[in-house]
Order: C-alpha cells, then structure tokens, then sequence
C-alpha cells in the first residue's frame, strides 16, 4: 500500500522532479488514475469523478511525508490517525484476480477513493508505528521534491531515484574537481 501512496503522492505533486519543473497535472484526475496504474497496471477503469476524489487523498498524504521530512512525526501521525478516523479503515480478507487470499483496508463507504485513503493510511500507519518511521521522505537532491519510502537494507536512502542520486554524485564529484 505504501508503493501506491508514493505513486499517488508524486503523480500529483507540482514542483521539481528529477531536476526539472514539475508542473501541476492539466487533468488531476487522470494524473491520480495514472498513479495508481503505476503501481497495479490493469487496474479497473476509473471514472473522472473517482479520479479527482483520489487526487484529494494524494494531497493528504502528501502532507504526511512532508511532516516525516521535517522531523515531525507527531504531525505526521495525527494525519494518518485523522484519515484512518474518516475513512473508517478495516481489514478484510480478500481473494480476487486468482491472487492467494490477502488482506485489504476498506473505508466505511467503500467508494474508489475511499479504500485507497484507507488503505493509504493503513500502510503509512504500519509504517509509522514501527522502527522503520524514518523510511518515509522526501527526495534530498536539489529541484526534486518526490517522496519515497526506503525498503533498502541499510535504509540510509535519501532520494526518490538513482537519477537524482547520481545528479547529486556527479555534482559533488565536479565540485571537488574545480576545488582541486
């Protein structure tokens, strides 16, 4: 669930990604829609009306990582409490798609963007309450503003892609060059 947050979150995000001007979607909706698909590429259709409420989730969990990136894991926190409140989150065992059983968070009203806030927020919760809080965050390289959450071994990850890791090497590599 938490790969999808982070598909949701940066297909939704203006600003930098990657070093270059991340301009807001033309069409929030088809941008939440194409998130999702990035994670589950045959993902049923979604109507423009489901896209643009899951878009509205996306900036919710936006803030959740941006409070992670600022050290503040109590603000972080109340923001996944306040959506697992709203949405009513609760597990449900399910078996779909000749998949094995698996467990699903469903809200209370069980729309599209409601499950996902659900699920979202149950992922993020896990994450949150365990000893992997600070895997969450916000790419660290200059004009990138993507989040990531780090499933490395070391979890020392400080950006969203080797692209923008290998932006911040190469500079560094340059500058002692120009230094020396």
């Amino acid at each position: 669930m938490v790969r999808v947050t982070v598909a949701l979150v940066n297909a939704l995000t203006p600003g930098e990604r990657r070093g270059r001007p991340c301009p807001p979607p033309a069409d929030p909706a088809a941008a939440a829609v194409e998130g999702l698909r990035a994670v589950y590429p045959s993902y049923r259709e979604v109507t423009h009306g489901e896209g643009a409420a899951l878009a509205e989730v996306a900036a919710r969990l936006r803030e959740v990582f941006a409070a992670v990136a600022a050290d503040d894991l109590d603000a972080a926190a109340t923001q996944v409490n306040t959506l697992l409140v709203e949405t009513g989150a609760r597990p449900v065992l399910e078996r779909h798609d000749g998949e094995p059983w698996h467990l699903h968070f469903h809200g209370h009203h069980d729309t599209l963007a409601d499950g996902w806030a659900a699920s979202c927020a149950t992922g993020l919760a896990i994450v949150l309450g365990g000893e992997f809080a600070d895997r969450l965050g916000v790419c660290t390289a200059p004009h990138c503003d993507r989040v990531y959450v780090d499933v490395s071994r070391n979890g020392t990850r400080r950006f969203c892609s080797t692209a923008c890791q290998n932006r911040v090497k190469t500079a560094a590599f340059r500058a002692r060059g120009r230094a020396g």
